[in-house]
């Protein structure tokens, strides 16, 4: 064999065997980092059984392999306890944003099968179904009625299917059964304290009058406030004083709190402030001077006795009881201890010292001349569509108008109108 023919045979052998080795490094699978977060302190190398080969790069340029188990980067983390201090802070704020992160995934990408079966399993029986459209119709104040609303039957079988809705006349019923019982527990709790504040007000809506009383008091154990509305129930006829007065003391009686009222809370209303001043307990009334207290003179072993009788006959003086019982009785109802409501007061006389600024003739012009002009877009706007369209189409809001009962309602009349300006 010629030098040139083996020469060429040996290039021919090289060749191949770089090609070889190209292919083998191509074949090689790409090593996947166990732990991501971690590659800024390691390196995967390689797998070695049951555990990882990692090089730690922060003992570069010095070469340090570890390893770790598959399951568990520990060994990792106690090298840089040991050898990175500085770095420890680092390497637990990732591992705790990555299991947080974690965490959140696996609860996004829970299978949606799951929670299905769990709800279809949840079984939902008539009596709750009453119970929840009783508490539907009481919290939210609708008719008893509502539930025999096409709408309303649709949405609570479309909800739980195969269920039947209550009647009007059973709503009826067990609102009644309710407020009975609710009536006894109450009765029961109250039974318990032995102070109690109440507050009474009344007012007219749609054409009716009604009176409502709350009770407020502390659990004597908890020293926990608490508080329960007595009553609200229609008032008929005129609000007179001693209508007030009658209608509070039977609801006082009925509840057994009549003694244990400390104060009864009002606005200042003539009608209250004379149903208390003539019902109401004072302090006079309630500190009785004693009677039949000793005045000091020795017993006389009751030689005297036919004496004081005598002088005692002879001091009574009869009267007519025809004409007292002609007289209003005021001993007819019993009241607590009132109390103004302060904020009312301070209404009050925040009220009149306005109108007493009126004294200053410049002043008295100038406001009645605004409130004028205030009155007449209030009155335009509540007595005409047209005007109150308008007025919503380039204001984007309606004007209010005052209430003389409501103590702030001017001054929201006012300021809706100045915001509009």
């Amino acid at each position: 064999m010629s030098v040139a023919e083996t020469q060429e045979n040996s290039s021919e052998v090289s060749q191949l065997s770089t090609s070889e080795e190209v292919g083998s490094k191509e074949d090689q699978p790409t090593l996947v980092h166990p732990w991501p977060y971690l590659e800024e302190f390691f390196e995967m190398v390689g797998c070695k059984n049951n555990s990882f080969r990692m090089r730690c790069k922060l003992c570069a340029p010095k070469y340090h392999e570890l390893m770790a188990f598959k399951n568990s980067p520990s060994n990792l983390k106690k090298h840089i306890e040991k050898k990175h201090p500085t770095r420890l802070e680092r390497c637990t704020q990732l591992t705790s944003a990555s299991l947080k992160r974690k965490s959140s995934t696996e609860g996004s990408l829970a299978p949606p099968s799951k929670q299905t079966k769990l709800w279809e399993t949840q079984r939902v029986s008539q009596a709750s179904v009453d119970k929840v459209v009783l508490k539907f119709i009481v919290q939210g104040l609708h008719p008893p009625h509502v539930v025999q609303q096409q709408g309303f039957i649709d949405l609570v079988q479309h909800l739980r299917p195969n269920t039947s809705v209550m009647t009007r006349n059973t709503v009826v019923n067990k609102v009644t059964k309710a407020s009975i019982e609710m009536r006894r527990k109450l009765k029961a709790a109250l039974s318990e304290i032995e102070f109690i504040a109440t507050t009474t007000d009344c007012w007219t809506a749609h054409r009716r009058s009604f009176i409502g009383v709350t009770a407020h008091w502390f659990n004597p154990q908890t020293l926990q406030r608490s508080c329960a509305a007595l009553a609200c129930k229609q008032l008929k006829g005129s609000h007179t004083f001693s209508a007030l007065a009658g209608a509070l003391n039977d609801i006082h009686t009925e509840f057994n709190i009549r003694e244990k009222i400390v104060r009864t809370t009002t606005d200042n209303g003539s009608n209250f402030l004379k149903a208390f001043r003539i019902y109401g307990q004072t302090d006079e009334n309630n500190n009785p001077e004693p009677v039949g207290e000793s005045d000091g003179e020795e017993d006389d072993g009751g030689q005297n006795d036919n004496d004081d009788e005598e002088e005692s006959v002879e001091g009574v003086e009869f009267v007519d009881a025809g004409a007292l019982l002609d007289e209003d009785d005021y001993l007819e109802y019993q009241l607590p201890k009132h109390h103004r409501c302060a904020c009312h007061l301070l209404n009050l006389v925040s009220t009149v010292d306005a109108l007493k600024a009126e004294v200053n003739p410049l002043y008295k012009r100038v406001s009645r001349s605004t409130f004028a002009k205030c009155s007449s877009l209030w009155n335009k706007s509540s007595r005409s569509t047209t005007a109150s369209e308008l007025i919503e189409d380039h204001c984007k809001l309606q004007f209010l108008r005052p209430v003389a009962t409501r103590w702030n309602s001017l001054f929201s009349a006012v300021e809706r109108i100045v915001r509009v300006m």
